[in-house]
């Protein structure tokens, strides 16, 4: 439960605080749900609201009666302004409808914590009061654990027409060893509650708001205050902390999200804007778009093929590893992206060091998904997926040599989820092919054939577009 919380607490402030946030990138969004136009014409979004409010009774019924919550006077979320223009999210502290992919990185419970967040060209139309209806930006989530899913979950926002922004649901799937253990923490505007929300037009200190508000299935309230205040929030009737009473620092008001996003790409802030920044960002480490993978890592992996040679090839091609990534740590990095990069280096050379195929394969997928991260600040969000959906074909290859049914089947789900992202992007023909490659992966890790799943892994790899 404790894992469970800090993972879903990772997702609804990790925007507003930026703790471990990355990269971002900036696109548009596009609308493919004709039907649910259909649907949206049929409901009004153009009138305020007065959000229904959870009872006492309700608090106790889901053992939250001791819970100290502020009064209503202090509440800033009690009523939600029209959604005329609701999928264009421009609130700087939460600006979903430009962050078109961002990580955050960290660790939970002493394991290592990864977050990959990505707006989908898709929206949603949500019907989050009778007769009153709204289109949603869909934003994915996904979380690894140890460098395996843990968590999926497509989340739903819109911007009031006040700046406020609101949520309106999340479809969870939680996995353990590759499969969907549940789906707890699912929950729908309209449905099983209220739509919340998730960040006020313009916060002041001491406003209060809840960005989840259905006791015994996701419930969460948060005051704001400076760096050295402290708040206390609670879910599903637990504490986040981990124990009753105790209470959490948060800080949820500042120079906004950008600032914060620029200040850990760049440190302090400059008068650069637009294609200034971009370029700066390009002055600021020095190296093209590709060159930073190449630096880190050779096309080859040397050291998964056997001995003698093999290794001390693979030596070689540390050793330039190492040196480029000195040379690239030294022009400027984000500092949450040092950390994956040194410590799969790290494991590399101890894998080799022992003369661990297995342990040197996983960790060469280490050190080229630091890369890819290292990557997203040039190239365009998709051409990244690709590149991860790649890296977990290759994953498969691994796994599968060591006939781990579970990981392979995990590996396969990171595959399906990563699927959504790119298929906008890619020609019909290229999709149809990668779904069918999938559909037989499915049926092979179904089967338990992991043999066949290899091979099957094998071709898409060689069927995929080039990046």
């Amino acid at each position: 439960m404790q894992l469970r919380s800090e993972s879903r607490v990772a997702r609804t402030i990790a925007w507003s605080i930026g703790v471990g946030l990355a990269l971002t990138i900036l696109a548009g969004v596009r609308t493919t749900d004709t039907r649910a136009e259909s649907a949206a014409r049929l409901c009004d979004s153009s009138s305020a609201s007065r959000i229904p409010q959870p009872t006492a009774r309700h608090l106790a019924a889901a053992g939250l009666a001791r819970l100290p919550i502020a009064p209503k006077r202090k509440r800033v979320d009690l009523v939600a302004r029209p959604f005329s223009n609701s999928t264009s999210i421009t609130n700087p502290l939460f600006p979903i409808s430009k962050l078109r992919s961002a990580i955050l990185n960290g660790r939970v419970s002493g394991k290592v914590f990864r977050v990959e967040t990505t707006l989908l060209p898709d929206t949603r139309i949500v019907e989050w009061r009778k007769g009153q209806c709204v289109r949603t930006l869909v934003s994915q989530y996904v979380a690894y654990l140890d460098g395996r899913i843990e968590e999926v979950a497509p989340d739903f926002y819109a911007q009031a027409d006040d700046g406020s922004v609101w949520y309106f649901g999340e479809d969870v799937c939680n996995y353990a060893d590759g499969v969907v253990r549940d789906t707890s923490g699912t929950w729908l505007a309209g449905k099983e509650g209220p739509a919340a929300m998730i960040m006020p037009a313009a916060p002041r200190v001491g406003d209060v708001h809840r960005p989840e508000n259905i006791p015994g299935l996701v419930f969460e309230e948060g005051r704001k205050g400076d760096c050295q205040d402290r708040g206390r929030t609670a879910r599903t009737g637990k504490w986040r902390s981990g124990r009753p009473g105790a209470p959490r620092r948060r800080d949820v008001l500042g120079q906004g999200l950008r600032a914060r996003i620029r200040r850990v790409l760049h440190g302090p802030r400059r008068r650069c804007r637009g294609a200034c920044l971009r370029r700066a960002h390009r002055r600021a480490l020095g190296i093209r778009a590709t060159r930073a993978r190449e630096a880190l890592v050779a096309r080859e992996c040397h050291f998964c093929r056997g001995r003698g040679r093999a290794w001390q090839v693979a030596s070689a091609n540390l050793t330039t590893m190492r040196a480029g990534w000195d040379a690239y740590r030294a022009r400027g990095v984000p500092p949450r992206l040092v950390v994956p990069t040194s410590a799969g280096l790290a494991a590399l050379s101890k894998a080799m060091a022992a003369r661990d195929s297995q342990r040197a394969r996983n960790a060469a997928l280490d050190v080229v998904q630091a890369a890819l991260d290292l990557e997203l600040a040039y190239r365009p969000p998709a051409q990244i997926d690709l590149a991860r959906f790649d890296l977990w074909l290759r994953q498969i290859l691994v796994d599968a040599a060591t006939r781990d049914r579970s990981a392979v089947s995990g590996d396969l789900a990171t595959l399906e989820w990563i699927r959504d992202r790119i298929a906008h992007t890619l020609a019909s023909v290229a999709v149809t092919r990668i779904d069918t490659h999938l559909e037989k992966l499915r049926d092979e890790v179904v089967d338990g054939d992991l043999a066949a799943a290899a091979r099957t892994a094998a071709a898409l790899r060689k069927a995929l577009p080039p990046e």
